[in-house]
């Protein structure tokens, strides 16, 4: 009986400190109970556990603040996107002039690399340029499901931006079909290759800007 009431005040306690303090993690739930109560760090764990799996609780981590510094945002985690984006278009290119069509097995991760070249790189670029953080229809339709914008995010961006590479893909054919180059393989691929490295770096660009804008604003 003892130990159900007790149980029974740590999780109201947790409850409490939650809506007041609005902890980020369970470290900080820790350290704030253990400044007011003698429960062990486990029976504390355990309660947290209990009471976000009942749905009574929700600790979410808030989001690492950007670089400063825009050399130091390129290394950081808000930026993976970017040098794999880089990577797979550079890679791409090069295996495209490489590895002959008649190389076998190699011509198939062409093949492969190829298809993700054409049908997603250029396309979520641009997204990317245009929108650099959550989509705005993704955060109103969240707001109105009552779901997550991250979730719904990626969803919208992987279709807009096999969308986007179907529509743009052509276009940049089109238009070199009036030029001196004509439509071949050489300046089809540099061409892509050219046109997603811009959209990436200004969507890189632009990300930094605005994450910092953001930081700045919620600092004050």
């Amino acid at each position: 009986m003892h130990k159900n009431s007790s149980k029974d005040e740590l999780d109201k306690q947790i409850i409490q400190i939650v809506k007041e303090k609005k902890p980020e993690n369970i470290r900080q739930l820790v350290d704030l109970l253990h400044e007011k109560f003698q429960w062990s760090e486990q029976e504390i764990v355990n309660s947290v556990f209990y009471l976000q799996e009942k749905g009574k609780i929700h600790l979410v981590s808030q989001p690492e603040p950007p670089p400063k510094s825009f050399t130091n945002y390129l290394r950081s985690a808000h930026a993976y996107w970017y040098w794999t984006t880089i990577i797979l278009t550079l890679a791409t290119t090069l295996i495209v002039f490489v590895v002959p069509e008649d190389d076998f097995p190699l011509v198939y991760a062409r093949y492969a690399l190829g298809i993700v070249y054409i049908l997603w790189l250029p396309g979520y670029a641009f997204i990317k340029a245009l929108f650099p953080q959550t989509l705005p229809f993704a955060r109103a339709l969240a707001h109105s499901l009552g779901t997550t914008e991250k979730n719904l995010d990626t969803i919208e961006r992987v279709a807009l931006s096999l969308g986007m590479s179907i529509a743009l893909v052509p276009i940049v054919g089109l238009l070199l079909n009036y030029t001196v180059w004509g439509i071949r393989l050489t300046p089809i691929v540099l061409s892509l290759t050219a046109l997603t490295i811009a959209f990436a770096t200004a969507a890189v660009l632009r990300g930094h800007q605005i994450g910092i804008k953001q930081d700045t604003e919620t600092a004050k």
